[in-house]
């Protein structure tokens, strides 16, 4: 194994531990010395892979968007109608957050207390990104499906995320007993019952 491929296996390990420790005690703050306890490093070898503890809160944050981001580029791409393509988005947030409680807690604010501002606003800046996604979506619907949201796109758009994201902030409140998906199959039907109304054939033509 060489060295830069030992250097990449103890910064991943260093952030698995980071992202245990956040599932297992809940509400209790993290220090770099109990970090390199839990790795079995020295503070000094935590410090060569990270500069300081909210370089390795944004290690996470960086894992979070990339898997998220990835699959949703595939999910787009996907010829399915709106509504499913919300959903499978959504789903896909509430899906990752049940596997990863640790994490999560980055994701409501729960584990950013006394961070830096910069980690608070990457954490919005995910869910805004989330959200655009979500509205891009909601439009093409119009085009491709002669369906409109009845109520306007940035507020249709924004209360399908802050469904899911209540379901994460439930998620995180009840110290990981009450998954995200959990009632999901059942909730989305209601979520979504009349929520597009067909566009008139002239003005989906003019459009």
């Amino acid at each position: 194994m060489t060295k830069s491929s030992n250097k990449v296996s103890r910064r991943e390990q260093i952030l698995q531990a980071l992202a245990h420790m956040l599932e297992v005690a809940p509400g209790a703050r993290i220090t770099t010395a109990a970090l390199a306890r839990e790795v079995g490093v020295s503070e000094a070898a935590l410090y060569r892979h990270f500069p300081s503890k909210s370089k390795m809160f944004e290690g996470l944050l960086e894992f979070i968007e990339e898997t998220i981001f990835s699959r949703v580029t595939l999910i787009l791409a996907e010829p399915n109608p709106a509504l499913e393509k919300c959903n499978k988005i959504l789903l896909l947030l509430l899906s990752f957050t049940e596997r990863n409680p640790g994490i999560t807690r980055l994701l409501t604010g729960d584990a950013l207390t006394g961070e830096t501002e910069r980690l608070r606003a990457r954490v919005v800046q995910f869910f805004e990104r989330l959200e655009t996604q979500i509205k891009q979506i909601l439009r093409e619907a119009e085009v491709r499906e002669g369906l409109r949201p009845i109520i306007p796109v940035t507020a249709a758009a924004n209360l399908l995320l802050v469904t899911a994201e209540g379901k994460i902030a439930q998620f995180v409140r009840s110290e990981f007993k009450r998954g995200p998906t959990q009632l999901w199959e059942e909730q989305w039907p209601v979520l979504v019952s009349g929520f597009f109304q067909q566009v008139p054939v002239a003005l989906n033509q003019a459009n």
